[in-house]
């Protein structure tokens, strides 16, 4: 398996929340793994992107992403 930059682990990680969260452990996974080889401390998400778009649905997954060990910011509009 090739190794993803942080942009294509990110675009995985939209692309599961997309499909109702499939496979997201792996794809959390690999953004951490990304975030480490480019020696990154978070991921900054794009909150237009995300499916649930709400401060109640943001405190959600970055609880979730934080319990998996990944740091997640917002990139402000």
């Amino acid at each position: 398996m090739s190794e993803l930059t942080v942009a294509d682990a990110t675009s995985r990680v939209y692309d599961s929340l997309k499909a109702d969260n499939e496979d997201i452990d792996a794809h959390i996974a690999a953004l951490k793994a990304a975030l480490k080889r480019e020696g990154l401390k978070e991921a900054v998400l794009d909150p237009e992107r995300l499916v649930q778009n709400n401060r109640s649905g943001r405190k959600l997954l970055q609880a979730y992403f934080r319990q998996r060990g990944v740091k997640v910011s917002f990139a402000s509009s």
